[in-house]
């Protein structure tokens, strides 16, 4: 498995509050099975402004680009 580099949060930043595989609201509850099928797919949607991300996926990881908050790589 590989491990998951985000770029460093801007100072004052909140925590995330959308969910980054279903896209829905994480106050809604939980997200258990979003929780478990990321474990091995990479994040859809960008949990601070909700916008979908560019996914791409190669044999040694994957990387998703949100036009906004830039890329997270896995």
């Amino acid at each position: 498995m590989t491990e998951l580099v985000e770029p460093p949060a801007p100072a004052g930043a909140v925590a995330p509050r959308w969910c980054d595989r279903c896209g829905e609201s994480v106050a809604a509850g939980p997200h258990l099975a979003c929780a478990e099928a990321r474990a091995l797919e990479p994040p859809r949607w960008c949990g601070h402004c909700r916008r979908r991300m560019k996914v791409q996926v190669v044999p040694t990881g994957w990387s998703a680009v949100c036009v906004e908050h830039g890329e997270i790589r896995g």
